[in-house]
């Protein structure tokens, strides 16, 4: 038995010591061998009987997934949504002989992939038998709170791809006019898992500030250690000079690195008193006009919001950054969308258009996109360059 998943990650912590909890309740009366004689046997990624094993593998490793061959064989793929096509296709290799079988489960994701086209019944998949576990299963089932659905579809949308993905556990894209895909934030959220369980030790770059312009909505601060947001701080605080001691309580520990600051609205004024306690701090003005361009040289941006949200977008569709598997920030980075302007400019919808359609405001995404905005090392960023931002002389 051949277990795979999207990432080791998923069968280390969560395929296998699933696999491990139920081994224990093992009739060994009628299994061909002793029982689990210490504990080191449930901690390893397998199991061994006189017939056979069971054993995890990497997904990226085709040729050991084809590798697997024996009379009898039963293939798990786990989160199979992520799992590459040459390894569904080295394991399809084991079935021309022998008694073998096949069990791929998932989340779904966007419509496209080898797990969607086995889910709908693509031509050439008609040996595969569908089981599609509906919403309204699980609640009966006791495993997903009613009042959980209503809070997503209120924080997500019914209609987002968000909601449809991981409430109504049906296959949806990210809408064609979104300007983050789901998928990408999701691959973002799983390196952010793998950062968290590692050892290493990256350095502060920047804390994204988007402050809060009225009662309803959150300060938050989202901080940066080079290509990872560490964590997301939330605080319902209008004050401006409260405001201004968390951000400078923030950056008092850490000797590089730069506050980008959201200047419009009161956020001005934070950014004038961080400037006169000389710490390192940034003015970011979204409605400000820019030269900046994207990375293929051919498109511009009608404003510096547009391209900061088209910042990230980048880096997420290549997935150079981790981002904290948070309901919210999946919420926020999702819910944009953009059209390209009369004047041949990229342009973001509106943080008003956006509140009245989600009934919120994106907090946590802007914060993150101004993490990230303008991408480069703490040292450059006393370099005035391209009109991106307002460097701040200190």
């Amino acid at each position: 038995m051949p277990t795979t998943a999207s990432a080791w990650r998923q069968l280390s912590k969560f395929l296998w010591p699933e696999i491990h909890k139920w081994a224990r309740r093992l009739n060994w009366k009628i299994i061909d061998r002793s029982p689990f004689k210490d504990k080191q046997e449930l901690l390893d990624l397998s199991l061994k009987l006189v017939t056979g094993e069971a054993f995890a593998l990497a997904s990226d490793n085709s040729a050991m997934i084809e590798g697997a061959h024996a009379a009898n064989l039963l293939y798990v793929f786990d989160e199979s949504k992520e799992i590459p096509v040459q390894t569904w296709d080295s394991a399809e290799g084991a079935f021309s002989t022998g008694d073998a079988y096949w069990l791929a489960y998932s989340t779904p994701g966007e419509p496209a992939g080898r797990f969607y086209e086995i889910q709908s019944r693509k031509p050439g998949y008609q040996d595969w038998k569908v089981r599609h576990v509906t919403l309204d299963e699980c609640i009966k089932a006791g495993r997903i709170s009613p009042k959980w659905v209503e809070d997503r579809r209120i924080q997500w949308g019914e209609k987002s791809a968000a909601f449809k993905n991981r409430v109504l556990g049906e296959f949806a894209s990210s809408d064609e006019d979104g300007i983050i895909s789901l998928a990408w934030v999701e691959r973002a959220n799983q390196r952010w898992l793998e950062w968290n369980e590692s050892e290493k030790k990256e350095s502060f770059t920047s804390l994204g500030c988007d402050i809060a312009r009225s009662g309803e909505d959150k300060t938050v601060l989202a901080v940066r250690f080079e290509n990872v947001i560490s964590e997301l701080r939330r605080y319902s605080i209008a004050d401006t000079m409260e405001v201004t001691g968390l951000i400078a309580s923030a950056m008092s520990i850490h000797k590089k690195g730069i506050a980008a600051i959201d200047i419009i609205g009161i956020g001005a004024g934070v950014f004038d008193r961080l400037r006169e306690m000389r710490i390192s701090a940034s003015a970011f003005n979204a409605s400000e006009r820019t030269e900046w361009r994207d990375r293929s040289n051919e498109l511009g941006f009608i404003n510096c919001r547009a391209a900061a949200w088209w910042n990230l977008r980048e880096l997420l569709q290549n997935d150079e950054i981790a981002l904290p598997p948070d309901d919210k920030l999946i919420g926020d980075l999702t819910a944009p969308k953009w059209r390209v302007s009369s004047g041949g400019k990229i342009q973001i919808e509106s943080k008003d258009d956006i509140k009245k359609r989600l009934g919120r405001s994106t907090d946590d995404g802007d914060a993150v996109v101004m993490a990230f905005f303008p991408d480069l090392s703490p040292q450059d960023y006393f370099i005035t360059y391209e009109n991106r931002v307002d460097i701040s002389p200190y």
